[in-house]
Parts: C-alpha cells; sequence; structure tokens
C-alpha cells in the first residue's frame, strides 16, 4: 500500500507544471519579481497558444517574460508593461481578452444568442400548447361524426 501511495505522490510531483523562468532572467529585488511574475501569468505564449508565458519554454516566451522585467526596472507600472506587449504583439497575447471595442460584440453575442435562443423555445412551446388543444365539435360536426361512425 506504502509503495502505491508513493507512486502516486511521485507522478503528482512529477505531473506538476514546471516553471520555464531561468534564474538568469529573475529580478534581484523580490517586489519586482513578484510583479514581473503576477504580470507574465497573464500574457499568452505567442508560439504555445493557451499556455502563460512563465510556464512556457518557447524563446518567443522568453523574450516577452524578458521585455516585462526590462519595463519594471525602467518604472513602469504593471499596466504600462502590459500594454507595451499588447502595442507591439496585439490584443492576442492577453490571456484574458479585454471586454470593450470590438472584442464587447465577442463577450455579449454568447448570452445574447443563449437568450434568443430561450425565447424562440418559450414562443415554440407556448404555440405547440394553443395548438395541441382541438376546438369542441359543434352540433353539425357532431351529427356529421356519428353519421361517419355507424357507417
Amino acid at each position: 500500500m506504502r509503495r502505491i501511495a508513493a507512486t502516486f505522490a511521485l507522478t503528482l510531483a512529477l505531473a506538476a507544471p514546471a516553471l520555464a523562468v531561468q534564474p538568469d532572467e529573475m529580478l534581484d529585488d523580490p517586489a519586482l519579481e513578484a510583479r514581473a511574475r503576477d504580470i507574465s501569468q497573464n500574457l499568452r505564449c505567442l508560439v504555445c497558444r493557451n499556455e502563460n508565458i512563465d510556464e512556457s519554454n518557447a524563446d518567443l516566451a522568453r523574450d516577452l517574460r524578458l521585455a516585462v522585467r526590462e519595463r519594471l526596472m525602467a518604472g513602469d507600472s504593471n499596466a504600462e508593461a502590459v500594454e507595451y506587449l499588447v502595442d507591439r504583439y496585439g490584443e492576442y497575447v492577453l490571456l484574458s481578452p479585454r471586454a470593450d471595442g470590438s472584442n464587447l460584440i465577442l463577450w455579449l453575442a454568447g448570452p445574447a444568442m443563449l437568450l434568443a435562443g430561450i425565447g424562440v423555445a418559450v414562443i415554440h412551446i407556448r404555440r405547440s400548447r394553443r395548438t395541441a388543444e382541438p376546438e369542441p365539435l359543434d352540433e353539425d360536426e357532431k351529427a356529421r361524426l356519428s353519421q361517419l361512425l355507424r357507417e
């Protein structure tokens, strides 16, 4: 049992994501390094797609990490450092796109289509309930029906 638990623990340890930040990239100031890590967690590696630059081993991710650290050392705020990279590489570099401008259409399209689908479903259900109940027969129709049933 201990062997299984040890194997399981080792597997979990090896499966943990390896941070790609190299020791030569790290800043001497712990506060600046923490800010750089915070920023790089929210920036997309342009090579790996859905991986942040902090976890990517791609050369471009390394360049982006170094650019973030250079901007911070130059005195930029976190927002200015991110804006610098967005100006150079476009909004695709952000892992969470901004909800403004043309992106607002994308942010609102999903909920709008969901609401439209719910509206269509409600209208369809109401109409099907109305047509599901037949009108009662009048006296002439009842007489004709009983005549047909006798034949």
